[in-house]
């Protein structure tokens, strides 16, 4: 049942993404930008709404009373597509920084250059960090923006080694804005490069804002403890739920060394 549930899910998120991109062009690209973020919203919506309803995979988000007003960095964990998708309906105006090759996509690349997403060339590291960063700025300073970037850049598995990149650092310092720490452990449920769809709950949480201003290492401290802390807590209680989903290598790891840590 679990490789059926999961197949069908796949096909119908794909199909539905393939369907609404289509059916939706006319209304997304007549609109101005603000209206238009309607279509990607209700995308992830729905989407949400079918893994739930064929793949038995409910989303719970708390702790939006945490997102504050106007320009703020969202660093999330990146451990899965869902990471992807499941944030941006709770923003009011979502900019993401993507490889500049997405948008020569036909039809998905149409869909990111319409909303001003900031294209990145990643041949020179030092030289697209400081792009971004100009980019960044002018974006912000003509709207008030929320920035969404993920601190470890590619996706890890749950419990793994925290791999946290200097660039959120960069980042935080030049913008001058406050970043949400956001923790879950949605890869236990939805695995990177697997198609298998594990029922469940998926819980995430809009950690307090780390305010600006503060020293490069101090904010990095409080950014990978403060993360990593809420992502313990909830592999934690993923674990001890009713009906766990399978623990890859690097959770059971993590699992062993927080209960060891918990009998000292």
């Amino acid at each position: 049942m679990l490789y059926i549930r999961s197949l069908a899910f796949n096909l119908a998120f794909y199909v539905s993404l393939i369907v609404q991109m289509i059916v939706w062009t006319p209304y997304y690209f007549l609109s101005s930008r603000r209206r238009a973020w309607l279509v990607p919203k209700f995308w992830s919506r729905s989407s949400m709404w079918l893994y739930k309803v064929i793949a038995g995979t409910d989303s719970q988000i708390t702790g939006t009373e945490n997102l504050p007003e106007g320009s703020f960095i969202l660093a999330p964990k990146h451990q899965s597509f869902w990471d992807a998708i499941a944030f941006f309906p709770y923003l009011k105006d979502p900019l993401y920084i993507l490889k500049r090759e997405l948008t020569w996509i036909p039809f998905f690349g149409w869909y990111i250059m319409k909303m001003r997403m900031i294209p990145v060339n990643r041949g020179s590291r030092s030289k697209a960090l400081k792009a971004v960063i100009a980019a960044t700025n002018a974006e912000l300073s003509r709207n008030p923006r929320q920035l969404i970037i993920y601190p470890e850049g590619t996706r890890r598995a749950p419990g793994d080694e925290p791999a946290y990149k200097y660039g959120i650092v960069e980042l935080y310092s030049q913008l001058g804005v406050p970043v949400v720490p956001v923790a879950h452990v949605a890869g236990l449920y939805w695995p990177r490069r697997k198609f298998l769809r594990y029922p469940g709950t998926i819980k995430a949480q809009f950690l307090p804002p780390i305010p600006p201003g503060l020293e490069r290492e101090e904010f990095m401290r409080r950014l990978i403890g403060e993360t990593e802390a809420a992502c313990d807590a909830l592999l934690v209680e993923a674990a001890n739920s009713k009906n766990p989903p399978p623990m890859p290598p690097t959770a059971a790891k993590r699992l062993s060394q927080l209960r060891a840590a918990a009998k000292a």
